[in-house]
């Protein structure tokens, strides 16, 4: 975890703030003038100690040339997804996970909540937090987060020969293989696992 000085929170908190209210980060003076520096200066010398630290990145030459990392917009916690719908809709998102952009590879662009002890044999269980990379192009033997008609579910990814059947393996032998025909069913891939993180550790 990045470690800042009292004022240099301050100063982050108030850029996350204002990007979230204005949809653009602050100027120096209006840096300045909220936290009553005596000149944009001083925002200024803030601003170098905070990208130092790797918690925003400054763009040269723009007055508002202040970028939050990934790492501190916070990835998206998603709960439950209803029937039919985008896993990342507003309804599902439970909160935001700020962890470093490097963590995972591929990146992580969201975290899925794990339901059930079905990929339970490779430590993916019930209560986790999946971390998926949006993509449609997996491999043979790949985790994945797939769509079946209107439903969600993780598990390992099988093409089987030539013909157009997909089977999606579970990783504990209390559940069935399943066995889809992309000829009558409605099937996608919504994105590949690229690690898991457990809650309360």
């Amino acid at each position: 975890m990045i470690k800042l000085t009292a004022r240099q929170q301050e100063v982050l908190s108030l850029i996350k703030e204002h990007i979230e209210e204005t949809g653009y980060p602050p100027t120096r003076a209006e840096i300045a003038k909220s936290l009553g520096f005596r000149s944009a200066n001083a925002a200024e010398e803030h601003l170098r100690a905070l990208a130092k630290k790797g918690a925003i990145e400054m763009v040269s030459g723009a007055s508002r040339g202040i970028r939050l990392p990934e790492a501190y917009q916070g990835v998206p916690i998603v709960g439950r997804v209803a029937a039919g719908s985008p896993i990342l809709a507003e309804e599902h998102i439970e909160d935001y996970c700020e962890i470093p952009s490097n963590m995972f590879s591929p990146k992580a662009d969201y975290l899925l909540t794990v339901h059930g002890m079905s990929m339970k044999d490779v430590g993916i269980l019930d209560g986790d937090l999946l971390a998926v990379h949006s993509t449609t192009q997996v491999r043979n033997g790949d985790i994945v987060v797939a769509r079946i008609e209107d439903e969600v579910t993780v598990k390992r990814f099988k093409r089987v020969g030539n013909r157009a059947v997909i089977e999606l393996h579970p990783e504990n032998t209390d559940f069935q293989v399943i066995e889809v025909d992309l000829r009558d069913s409605n099937f996608s891939i919504e994105g590949l696992s690229v690690g898991v993180i457990r809650r309360g550790i």
